[in-house]
């Protein structure tokens, strides 16, 4: 499980890295706090970072389930999958919103397949 927590610690940097995204972007921009709106491009940037802790709160959990009853090893692959997924959603969707399918797709398949595997792990265990 020490994998599956580095990477953890990885998508959490991840997120920390957006986060600083929205600042410089808030102080380029000129949008002042409390503000969530104003010049597309800061606006891009929140957006990325918030659709990004919508994912992690699925993404954390589902992964530490799927690499505790299925495979770790895989677990933190996928989750590998998942940072590299919300990086390039990040790049598009800065550059261009519409461009943003490939990353938000692989980001939906990662998390669907640690979900599955999750729920069909812990069915396996209760006949074991």
């Amino acid at each position: 499980m020490t994998w599956v927590t580095l990477v953890i610690v990885a998508g959490l940097a991840e997120y920390l890295v957006f986060a600083l995204l929205v600042a410089r972007a808030r102080h380029t921009y000129g949008v002042h706090a409390p503000a969530t709106t104003g010049h597309p491009m800061f606006e891009r940037y929140m957006r990325v970072h918030q659709n990004t802790m919508e994912q992690l709160v699925v993404f954390i959990p589902a992964l530490w389930l799927f690499s505790m009853y299925m495979s770790a090893k895989v677990g933190a692959l996928l989750g590998l999958v998942f940072i590299a997924s919300r990086a390039l959603y990040a790049v598009t969707y800065v550059s261009d919103p519409r461009t943003r399918t490939a990353g938000i797709a692989s980001t939906g398949v990662v998390l669907i397949v640690l979900l599955g595997g999750a729920a069909i792990g812990a069915v396996k265990s209760l006949f074991e």
